[in-house]
C-alpha cells in the first residue's frame, strides 16, 4: 500500500502538529507490520526527521504551506504517485483528491471560540474541517473531550470517528546540579486560551516570596487578540527571573524540563494538552487550569486552580515546587496518567484506521 502524508508540518520549526506526525513516523519506521507500506511525504521545503528514504520518500512542492499549497499544488504532485490512501495530520485533508483519506483533528476550537481567530482564518479554518470531516473515510482524534465535539458539531458517526492518545517522549534527563533551584515551566505556543499573562501575574506573587524561583516560557506568541507579553513580564519587575524562549529545540526541551521543578499550563481549552504530560514523563508536576480535558489526561497527577485565581495558582505552584508530600502525591500517580500515551500503541492504532479505510473503500467499489 502506498499512503501519502501531508508533511509539511515537520518543515521549519517544528511544533504541535509536526511532533505528532514525527512521533508515528518514528514508530513507522521501525513497526513490522507498516514495513509492508511504503510512505510519500509531500511538503514545501525539507523535512526535519530522518527516515529511510526507500520507504519514506519525499516530495518537494513548493509553494508555501497554506490552503492554496495543501488544496492545489499537493494535489497535482500526488497524482503522479499512484496512491492507496492519504493521512493528513492536522485537521484537513486535500479534498480534490481521489484516493481515500484520513485526517486527524485534534480539537475544534476554531468552532468552539470563534473569538480567538481573526474572521477570515476561522472561516476557512471552519470551511475545510467540516468538508474535511464529511471526506474522510476516517477521523483520528486524541481524547475523549475532542471526540464528543467532533460528533456534535461535525456529525461525524462512531463507525468513522477513533479515539487514539498520541505518546509522549520519554523523561528527560536528571537535572541540574543546584538541587535547590526552584524552576517552573510553561511550553506551549502562547493562545488566549492559555492565559499566559495571570501565569506571569501568579509567578510573580509567588516570586515575590521565594527568592530562588524562576519562570521559563517557551512557545511563539500567536495569540488574537495580541496580549503583550513582554509587557507582562516587565510589569513583574523580577530583574530577569523570568526568561521567554520563542521557540526551543528538542535537545533544548529536554534541557528545560530537566532542569524544572514544577510546570504551568493555565489553558481553558485544549484537545489534549501534551506538555503537562511531557512534564510528567519528566517528573516534574503539574499545576492546571481545572478543566475536563485536564481531568481526562492528568487524573490525579495534577494539582486544578481556577481561572483568573491569581492567588490561588501561586499557592499552587509553591506546593508543586516545595511541599514533599505533595510532589511524591503528584509524581506517584504519574505511571497511571502516562500509560495511556505510547507512540507504538498510537501508531498502531493509527495505520489500522488507515488500512481499514482503504479496505472499507475496496469493499464497496462493485
Amino acid at each position: 500500500m502506498r499512503i501519502g502524508v501531508d508533511a509539511r508540518e515537520l518543515g521549519g520549526r517544528p511544533t504541535g502538529a509536526g511532533r505528532y506526525l514525527a512521533g508515528l513516523l518514528r514508530e513507522w519506521a521501525v513497526d513490522e507490520n507498516a514495513r509492508r507500506h511504503e510512505f510519500v511525504l509531500y511538503a514545501p521545503e525539507a523535512v526535519t526527521i530522518e527516515l529511510d528514504s526507500r520507504r519514506f520518500a519525499t516530495r518537494l512542492v513548493p509553494g508555501g504551506r497554506g490552503t492554496w499549497w495543501e488544496q492545489v499544488r499537493l494535489p497535482r504532485s500526488a497524482a503522479a504517485d499512484h496512491l492507496d490512501v492519504f493521512f493528513s495530520p492536522a485537521y484537513s485533508v486535500p479534498l480534490g483528491l481521489k484516493v481515500p483519506a484520513v485526517v486527524a483533528m485534534h480539537d475544534l476550537s476554531f468552532f468552539a471560540h470563534p473569538e480567538w481567530f481573526r474572521t477570515r482564518e476561522g472561516a476557512r479554518r471552519r470551511w475545510l474541517a467540516r468538508a474535511s470531516a464529511a471526506r474522510a473515510g476516517g477521523v483520528v482524534t486524541i481524547s475523549e473531550f475532542s471526540r464528543r465535539e467532533i460528533a456534535e458539531r461535525l456529525g461525524v458517526p462512531d463507525s468513522r470517528l477513533h479515539v487514539i492518545p498520541p505518546g509522549i517522549a520519554a523523561a528527560a534527563a536528571a537535572g541540574p546540579a543546584d538541587a535547590g533551584a526552584e524552576r517552573v515551566l510553561f511550553v506551549g505556543s502562547i493562545f488566549n486560551r492559555r492565559h499566559v499573562p495571570d501565569l506571569i501575574r501568579s509567578f510573580g506573587t509567588l516570586a515575590r516570596r521565594r527568592s530562588g524561583a524562576s519562570l521559563d516560557l517557551v512557545g511563539e506568541n500567536r495569540s488574537y487578540p495580541h496580549e503583550d507579553v513582554s509587557r507582562a513580564i516587565a510589569a513583574e519587575d523580577l530583574d530577569g527571573r523570568i526568561q521567554w524562549h520563542r521557540y526551543a529545540s528538542d535537545e533544548q526541551l529536554d534541557r528545560l524540563y530537566g532542569e524544572a521543578r514544577a510546570f504551568a499550563f493555565l489553558s481553558e481549552y485544549e484537545g489534549l494538552g501534551l506538555t503537562p504530560l511531557e512534564a510528567l514523563a519528566a517528573g516534574v508536576p503539574p499545576v492546571l487550569l481545572d478543566t475536563p480535558v485536564a481531568r481526562e489526561s492528568c487524573g490525579e497527577a495534577a494539582l486544578y486552580v481556577a481561572r483568573g485565581d491569581i492567588a490561588g495558582t501561586a499557592d499552587a505552584l509553591e506546593q508543586a515546587l516545595a511541599d514533599p508530600a505533595v510532589r511524591s502525591r503528584l509524581l506517584a500517580a504519574a505511571p497511571a496518567a502516562l500509560a495511556r500515551y505510547q507512540w507504538p500503541q498510537a501508531a498502531r492504532q493509527t495505520l489500522a484506521v488507515i488500512e481499514s479505510t482503504v479496505n472499507s473503500r475496496q469493499s464497496t467499489v462493485p
